[in-house]
């Protein structure tokens, strides 16, 4: 998260970073505000209001499965921020590890401008189905070392893509760059498309 969003005129060698935890200042990288799944009993949802100036969405917030407090604790502050997102018409950014159909079933619940499941590690199938609602999937490092996930790249449409670094050192041109190798397109098309993403979700606002 930034103190400054730069803008893609501002910048040399504009990319889009979705979700890092290692932000350079020298890309658009999203500022958000959420409680982590992980977090889900040391934090209360109401203390993220008033939000901070300048958020663009909540997040990351979700269900994780393998860690973290209870599933139940998790779910109940999930919801919470959902209804924060959906009143404040905020997308929200998702962790979901080995949570994806009680993610999707809470995600019906709620009226949200976008939805972005961010190091998504699933199956082409699964990939297809938030498509089918208009979710948008960002892929890492992490989801490049999935076979499953490499398929899911590519096919899924190009309108609902994002990439980041999370917390990985891997620099976000390197994920471009293989990216754009599985998706057997040109890098900067896909920058292109990546930042037409970006700009219709958080610049049309």
């Amino acid at each position: 998260m930034t103190d400054k969003i730069p803008t893609f005129a501002d910048m040399a060698e504009p990319y889009v970073d979705i979700h890092t935890h290692r932000p350079t200042g020298r890309h658009i990288e999203l500022r958000t505000a959420g409680i982590h799944p992980w977090m889900a009993d040391a934090q209360d949802a109401a203390s993220l209001l008033p939000l901070p100036e300048g958020v663009q969405a909540i997040g990351e917030i979700g269900l994780d499965l393998l860690r973290g407090p209870s599933p139940e604790r998790q779910t109940e502050t999930f919801r919470q921020q959902l209804a924060i997102a959906e009143r404040e018409e905020l997308p929200v950014v998702l962790h979901c590890v080995r949570a994806f159909e009680p993610v999707m079933r809470l995600l019906a619940g709620y009226r949200l401008p976008a939805v972005i499941f961010h190091g998504f590690i699933g199956s082409p199938e699964q990939a297809a189905r938030a498509a089918d609602r208009g979710y948008c999937l960002s892929f890492g490092a992490r989801s490049l070392r999935s076979t499953r996930s490499r398929r899911a790249l590519q096919m899924l449409r190009s309108d609902l893509l994002f990439l980041e670094t999370d917390d990985d050192p891997v620099p976000i041109e390197d994920i471009y760059d293989e990216a754009a190798s599985v998706r057997h397109t040109e890098v900067a098309a896909l920058r292109e498309t990546i930042l037409n993403n970006y700009n219709r979700i958080f610049e049309s606002k």
